[in-house]
């Protein structure tokens, strides 16, 4: 199975899904020279978030750590440790503050 991020209309593999561990995140260049920072839950559950610190213009997200609270998974920057919603991208230290958010899917590969 792989990881695919609806950019510009269309779905973009990103890798095999078991590449992705749990709780890690990995960058992934984008088309448009933008970085998107993908996730896998414990549960399976992919998600995809703008990699670009909002608060220090940093590309770092796929680096934070992983958490969650009130059952919703989140991202905590690694430089300032501000919190992302993996589902929403909404900042939830800062109610004015968001990160893009990808539509993410799995996908059957078929082999070559």
């Amino acid at each position: 199975m792989t990881i695919e991020l609806e950019v510009n209309g269309g779905w973009l593999t990103v890798c095999d899904l078991s590449e992705l561990i749990p709780g890690r995140g990995v960058a992934a260049l984008l088309p448009d020279g933008n970085q998107a920072a993908v996730f896998v839950d414990r549960a399976g559950r992919p998600y995809a978030i703008g990699n670009r610190d909002p608060f220090t213009g940093a590309q770092v997200l796929a680096r934070g750590l992983v958490g969650a609270v009130t059952g919703r998974p989140f991202v905590a920057s690694p430089l300032l440790k501000q919190r992302f919603d993996l589902a929403s991208g909404r900042c939830l230290d800062d109610d004015a503050v968001a990160v893009r958010t990808y539509p993410v899917r799995t996908a059957v590969t078929s082999p070559a």
